[in-house]
């Protein structure tokens, strides 16, 4: 028995009359879609989805038929309403976005938190989410912000990176083929410090990546005819790596009157070049050692004189 026949001979999924299904839904590869989400797409009374063409091309695909209701940025307001009317008479509820997981760079979460202020039972029914597939394969690892869409209007976006320029996480950006060239000329400058990630066509047949510092993806992409959503991955800022700290050379230097103590030397150091006190006396110890200060060097503040008998 195949894997695919063994998941198949489990019972299906089935969708509980007033509860709303969070369903994630292909990205590209109508391929990339669970038996659960497809067991929950089949079971629904309506599915809310933000482009009801694009979700009746993967329920056809699949031979569900569609009961869809549009509900996108522009009818959330109204339509909303008329969802939670519905799940309170007790019909169970998908809501789908264009693809990926609803509640990112959509009206989804409105839905969501609606439903539950209501008293509405949520349940995620995971998959595919663009960012996160971006992120797996970007290779860069830390703490992570999703941006999602950069504002619009010039003003706003180039008020927005140079905020984001000062995010020590991991930046993840959603934009579109025709705004992908100038987005990257205005990171170039404020996180000229980050490698990016640029992938575009996410999971489908023309599926493209670039990968290096901003500047130089950048000069990859130029002249060429960008197609398909693309997504961004920035990684943390890179730190320079620290000047090396020359502890003996500034000991040797400010020895050379001969009138502080060891220890005041070593203070000196530590706080002159961000290091320890006791690596700058021990350092002061070698160069002792090794002949290389002055013979005449002041005490020491912690030597004791003898006492007279």
């Amino acid at each position: 028995m195949s894997a695919s026949e063994m998941l198949r001979s489990q019972p299906a999924a089935r969708a509980v009359a007033g509860h709303l299904y969070v369903v994630a839904t292909p990205i590209g590869n109508l391929a990339d879609i669970t038996w659960r989400a497809l067991d929950i797409l089949g079971s629904v009374d309506l599915i809310a989805a933000e482009d009801t063409r694009r979700t009746r091309k993967l329920l056809a695909h699949y031979q569900i038929p569609a009961k869809l209701l549009s509900y996108h940025a522009h009818n959330a307001v109204s339509r909303g309403p008329e969802l939670l009317r519905a799940l309170q008479a007790g019909k169970a509820v998908a809501l789908v976005s264009d693809a990926g997981t609803p509640g990112f760079s959509d009206p989804g979460a409105l839905l969501v938190d609606q439903a539950w202020e209501a008293g509405i039972p949520v349940v995620p029914i995971p998959g595919p989410a663009a960012g996160l597939a971006a992120l797996s394969m970007s290779g860069f690892s830390g703490e992570v912000l999703f941006v999602g869409f950069l504002p619009r209007q010039t003003k706003k976006r180039l008020e927005a990176l140079t905020r984001l320029a000062q995010e020590p996480r991991i930046l993840i950006f959603y934009e579109s083929p025709r705004r992908l060239l100038q987005t990257l000329q205005e990171l170039a400058t404020p996180m000229a410090d980050r490698r990016i990630l640029v992938v575009r066509e996410l999971t489908k047949l023309f599926e493209q990546a670039w990968r290096g510092p901003v500047e130089t993806v950048l000069g990859q992409l130029l002249g060429q005819e960008i197609k398909g959503e693309c997504t961004l991955v920035l990684s943390q800022p890179q730190i320079a790596a620290p000047l090396p700290v020359d502890v003996a050379g500034f000991l040797v230097a400010a020895a050379q009157d001969g009138s502080k103590s060891g220890r005041s030397l070593a203070q000196e150091a530590a706080a002159a070049l961000g290091v320890s006190r006791r690596h700058a006396y021990q350092t002061y110890l070698a160069l002792q050692a090794a002949g290389k200060l002055p013979e005449k060097i002041g005490r020491p503040h912690d030597t004791r004189l003898k006492k007279k008998s």
